[in-house]
């Protein structure tokens, strides 16, 4: 492709609502436009990026036996209803009203609309397993969209669903698709953690998130030094506490501690460690039961783990009014003596003695704490946040935090869709079975953009060669000269002719203009024709990953050029 005949804007300011790298890059690579918040239009450069991803995940879903689809993007409303998500997914779920009035939606997935083809079509457990994927545009009305493509209210996304007769046959499909998952950001040249995962508003017994690890990531996640353990926090196990708590060897006393509400500040005025103090958070569900949590003074609650064990969608901090009628006291001055509510701990309490804590009375506090004699626990539990040092809960590890982006997510469903929607099939002794599904989701677009989040500099992206829009670019110096103009159309035509990718800057432009934006649009080789190469015989190379340059003899490198890109390119996704 020649530059001169390409539609590329590029840009030299970023836009002003572009807060993350791979937004401000997108945009200023001419990649995407904003049309709306949250809604993009994909620009011939960005486009390839996108096929490129499409086409990875294409071939890795084929060969994992998946079969493709393409389903309407406008979902009927009774579909929802059926399954009970029409009331659940709030205000996300875009809906609306035909000139008849009759209620659509715009799929933010498809679990009803793929369940529906197959109840209607499936009847016999010989027809089984299977799996069904396509790639679409979906849209989910997003409170705050942001970020460009890493958090759109449109995008582009792979889904697939599989359908099996039993617990066993699901399992199977799950691993399949786990492994493709592999494969396929293996293939993208993506640096990532499978890691356990909450299956959220989806449902289902158990999922993995795939994720791109980069400092930009929204996700926090946790994985083992010593194994393959990883999980988002949210989900991320933590090993019991490794012994009953000593004996109390303190009096409980109360202590004045004058507008004094933080736990460092207390930690602090006492002359004790955060870890030595509990703190009491006191929480109220959707069904308005109160209910209070206990954590060590340095930890932070995780309210997924919270919102299972309680069996609630969420539980939020209670207002102040709440607190006050609770405790008698101020939020801040909370603790566990006396409460007539509920009493959680984590596990780690379960190992401390002679703590400080909220006196329930403001301005004081208490010391020389201990649970069973000060006061009752309802239950130890795993309710904290993992971090970085705790123990792997699968061996004798310790856990190392690190940040993700979220690409991909593979989900166990279980009967959840099929049972609501009565997808069943005879099986072998003739007894009707209600269909085991699981889902699996790529944001398309959301993995070129974590792509640019990992790969970058100061001066652009760095594709992984496998995403690169176009695998070499070509800038003529002085395209006016003869001499050169030939000389780098010779090369293009022959590296055409092997089947690589390349972008022939052929712009009447400044060289150091050119140089910018090759290395805004970060494509992997850069071949540099000029008078002074020309006349050694030589193109200039350099790749985008490295400052070093080297000369290619003329004769050789189209070549050498080739065998390079297609090393770039390879990779054992197995």
């Amino acid at each position: 492709m020649r530059y001169t005949q390409y539609f590329l804007p590029t840009l030299k300011e970023t836009p002003g609502d572009a807060e993350v790298v791979s937004h401000q890059l997108m945009a200023r690579a001419g990649m995407i436009r904003k049309v709306a918040a949250g809604v993009y239009d994909y620009l011939p450069l960005g486009l390839r990026v996108i096929r490129k991803v499409e086409n990875i995940v294409r071939e890795e879903m084929n060969r994992a036996g998946a079969i493709e689809l393409l389903m309407p993007a406008v979902n009927p409303a009774d579909l929802w209803q059926q399954s009970g998500r029409w009331q659940q997914y709030g205000k996300e779920l875009l809906r609306f009203k035909d000139r008849k009035d009759t209620e659509f939606c715009i799929g933010p997935t498809h679990e009803e609309v793929v369940t529906e083809i197959v109840r209607g079509t499936v009847s016999s457990y010989r027809q089984l397993p299977f799996n069904l994927y396509q790639i679409q545009t979906k849209f989910r009305d997003e409170i705050r969209p942001r970020f460009g493509l890493m958090r759109g209210r449109e995008f582009i996304m792979k889904d697939a669903y599989s359908f099996d007769i039993d617990d066993a046959g699901a399992d199977v499909s799950y691993q399949k698709m786990y492994q493709a998952y592999r494969r396929i950001f293996k293939r993208c040249g993506l640096e990532f953690r499978a890691v356990e995962a909450d299956s959220g508003a989806i449902g289902g017994s158990f999922s993995h998130e795939f994720m791109v690890l980069a400092e930009t990531g929204e996700d926090a996640i946790v994985s083992c030094d010593s194994c393959d353990y990883a999980a988002n926090v949210e989900k991320a196990e933590l090993r019991p506490a490794a012994s009953a708590a000593p004996a109390p060897a303190l009096p409980l006393e109360k202590v004045e501690t004058p507008n004094m509400k933080t736990i460092e500040d207390v930690a602090a005025f006492l002359k004790e460690t955060p870890q030595k103090m509990v703190k009491t958070l006191i929480l109220i569900t959707e069904q308005e039961e109160i209910v209070a949590v206990l954590l060590r003074g340095d930890h932070k609650l995780n309210e997924i783990k919270l919102n299972n064990f309680l069996g609630c969608d969420h539980a939020q901090l209670a207002d102040e009014e709440t607190v006050r009628k609770l405790t008698g006291a101020p939020t801040g001055f909370s603790g566990p003596i006396g409460l007539t509510c509920r009493v959680l701990a984590d596990l780690e309490l379960e190992g401390m003695s002679d703590f400080g804590l909220g006196a329930n009375e403001a301005n004081y506090h208490m010391t020389g704490a201990n649970h069973g004699r000060d006061f009752q626990v309802e239950a130890f539990v795993d309710l904290r946040e993992a971090e970085a040092g705790d123990s792997c809960p699968r061996c004798e590890g310790k856990l190392e935090a690190w940040r993700g982006i979220e690409v991909g997510h593979v989900f166990k469903l279980g009967t959840k869709y099929s049972e609501a929607m009565q997808a069943t099939v005879l099986d072998a002794q003739g007894q009707e079975r209600v269909l085991v599904m699981g889902c699996y989701g790529i944001g398309i677009g959301r993995t070129a953009a974590a792509a640019i989040e990992q790969n970058h500099d100061e001066n652009g992206i760095l594709w992984p060669a496998p995403l690169a829009p176009f695998q070499v670019i070509i800038t003529l110096l002085n395209p006016k000269d003869e001499a050169v103009l030939k000389a780098g159309e010779a090369l293009y035509e022959e590296l055409l002719e092997q089947g690589i990718e390349v972008l022939l800057d052929d712009r009447d432009e400044r060289p150091g203009s050119k140089f910018k934006d090759a290395e805004l649009l970060g494509i992997p080789f850069r071949v540099t024709v000029g008078n002074r190469g020309l006349k050694e015989g030589c193109y200039e190379l350099q790749e985008r990953c490295s400052s070093e340059k080297s000369m290619l003899p003329m004769g050789e490198a189209a070549a050498r050029l080739t065998e390079q890109v297609r090393a770039a390119l390879a990779t054992d996704p197995a």
